[in-house]
């Protein structure tokens, strides 16, 4: 009996298994596809050998490791079913041939081959690619050869599959981290220009694209308009606005849902064609900007090649949008409350001119109304043609012009009166905390709020102790310049200490800044005209002590210089 068949199906098989436990040796997919190759064509005695895989963004069948094969041949592709690997990838059977000039499917990747083996590569039952080896003699593959490389070919897509498993986490892993750097660099910023362009800048390098954009929606909701881009050319950013009704990103908008386009530049769909050409744009893939179930906009991102994006990375774009649609509002947010604070400065102002034109008069009118008397005292009377009678009833016109001026200064003052009504001061000062919060933050000011939790109401303007409060709070904040605390304390209290029950609330605004002296806290409350204060126009705590004063309330500053400031208002109940 012949035991050399036997001998050579042992030797066969060892060295299957020898092959076997290099190609599982790494989970890299690239060195695991040239271990599987080079191992392949030892095996088989082969003279050259490559693996090729089915490309799922074009179809198409490309040499993605080879052996032996000349530069010109790795770039071969081929379609599905086109030359005898297609065939093996279409009809996912194996195909050997002795003399490929015979055959009509051969496709040549080198020249000199005379005979061919080639095996699928299936995955989850699926063919994936091809094991191909090639020979420059004729019959150079054997039954058995076909056999061992079909068993290498099993073993192979195994470690194909497993390498793209971990090649898949590790993406994602990447991609996590990306996206948490991503998240923490656009929200570090509350300026919505400065936001906008974070996005897209980190967009890009998250996804590896070649530009990314932010197209904005408008107040009606009709139009997208470019708000920012990252690495744009300068035709793509002077690109018109789009019709939400008529344009691909709109109907991103319109759906709430992620699109993508494999080739903007081929696409009926895609409006912006010839932009897109000259810009070298190619895939598309374009998420919508929710906030509260609302689409405010689309974050769109362009590939300079051919691609189709996996679920993992539009779900990861997603996040980014979410991310993103978060820091815009929050960016919009902070620049209302910017202005909110400045239109109650500009209040302020408006209130301390107020008080000035009503000081001013109230000072006018003392010595206009002794004008007045002191003149009719006189009692002056001219002939008749003398010019001194005509200067007579001038002045005295004058004086009455005058008076009214006065009376409708001192009439308009008195429509500042406080409009009474239960007032939740706790709920003022909290609103308040909101508004400065940016503020003392940049003075690296820290704010403590030691509210009673059931202080009883007050009667009061709600809008003018807002005012009061906000001044103190902002004059706190500006008497530490180098950082402090600020506390602020409300509590129910008798006035006077022997009373049955608490009759007034107290509210305190106690900072650490260096103090005032016992001249500047006599002045503080004193009229506006005597004031000598260069900055801020000395108004604020003049109006401050007059709104107290119309709320029957008392205001007292308790103050050393280098040991802080604390200001104490006394309010009574409803």
């Amino acid at each position: 009996m012949n035991d050399e068949p036997l001998k050579v199906l042992l030797e066969r098989l060892r060295l299957l298994y020898q092959v076997s436990n290099v190609i599982h040796s790494t989970l890299d997919p690239q060195e695991a596809l040239q271990l599987i190759v080079r191992e392949a064509v030892r095996l088989m005695h082969a003279s050259s050998g490559s693996v090729i895989l089915i490309n799922p963004n074009t179809g198409l069948l490309e040499i993605s490791a080879s052996e032996r094969l000349p530069a010109a041949g790795t770039k071969l592709k081929l379609r599905v079913g086109e030359g005898i690997t297609g065939w093996v990838a279409r009809s996912g059977k194996p195909a050997r041939v002795g003399d490929v000039r015979q055959d009509r499917r051969y496709v040549a990747a080198r020249r000199g081959v005379k005979s061919e083996l080639a095996v699928p590569l299936e995955v989850n039952g699926e063919v994936r690619g091809v094991l191909n080896v090639d020979s420059d003699r004729r019959d150079a593959f054997s039954v058995q050869d076909q056999e061992v490389l079909q068993e290498l070919a099993r073993q192979a897509a195994k470690v194909i599959q497993n390498t793209w498993l971990y090649e898949q986490l590790r993406l994602k892993a990447r991609l996590f981290e990306s996206l948490a750097a991503v998240s923490r660099a656009i929200n570090s910023t509350l300026n919505l220009d400065e936001a906008l362009r974070a996005i897209t800048r980190e967009a890009c390098e998250l996804m590896h694209a070649r530009t990314c954009s932010i197209m904005m929606l408008d107040e009606r909701r009709e139009w997208l308009a470019l708000r920012a881009s990252h690495g744009a050319g300068e035709a793509y950013t002077k690109k018109p606005r789009l019709s939400v009704e008529d344009s691909v990103l709109g109907v991103v908008v319109r759906r709430k849902k992620p699109l993508q386009l494999e080739n903007v530049q081929t696409s009926t769909r895609y409006q912006n064609v010839e932009l897109a050409r000259r810009e070298g744009l190619v895939s598309l893939l374009s998420v919508p900007l929710l906030f509260s179930g609302q689409a405010i906009g689309t974050l769109n991102v362009y590939t300079g090649r051919p691609y189709h994006f996996s679920n993992e990375e539009i779900h990861i774009l997603i996040a980014l949008a979410e991310l993103s649609a978060i820091a815009i509002e929050k960016a919009r947010l902070y620049e209302r409350v910017v202005d909110v604070e400045e239109q109650l400065r500009q209040n302020e102002k408006l209130s301390a001119l107020g008080l000035l034109a009503a000081e001013v008069a109230h000072e006018i009118r003392n010595p206009l109304t002794v004008m007045k008397l002191l003149y009719h005292s006189l009692n002056l009377q001219f002939p008749p043609g003398d010019p001194r009678a005509k200067d007579a009833r001038l002045i005295d016109a004058k004086i009455g012009h005058l008076n009214k001026i006065v009376e409708q200064i001192l009439a308009f003052a008195r429509t500042t009166e406080p409009r009474m009504a239960p007032v939740n001061i706790n709920e003022l000062i909290d609103e308040l905390g909101l508004l400065v919060r940016h503020k003392l933050a940049n003075q690296n000011v820290r704010r403590l709020a030691q509210l009673q939790a059931d202080l009883p109401l007050v009667m009061g303007d709600a809008q003018q102790l807002e005012q009061v409060f906000l001044n103190l709070l902002l004059n706190a904040a500006e008497a530490m310049p180098d950082g402090g605390t600020l506390t602020v304390r409300t509590r129910a209290v008798r006035v006077p200490a022997t009373a049955e029950i608490p009759n007034h609330v107290s509210v305190e605004f106690r900072d650490t800044g260096k103090g005032m002296s016992k001249e500047l806290r006599r002045q503080a409350f004193t009229t506006m005209l005597a004031t000598t204060k260069s900055k801020g126009a000395g108004l604020g705590l003049a109006i401050v002590g007059r709104i107290i004063e119309t709320h029957h309330g008392g205001i007292r500053i308790l103050s050393r210089n280098g040991r802080g400031t604390t200001v104490r208002i006394l309010l009574p109940l409803r």
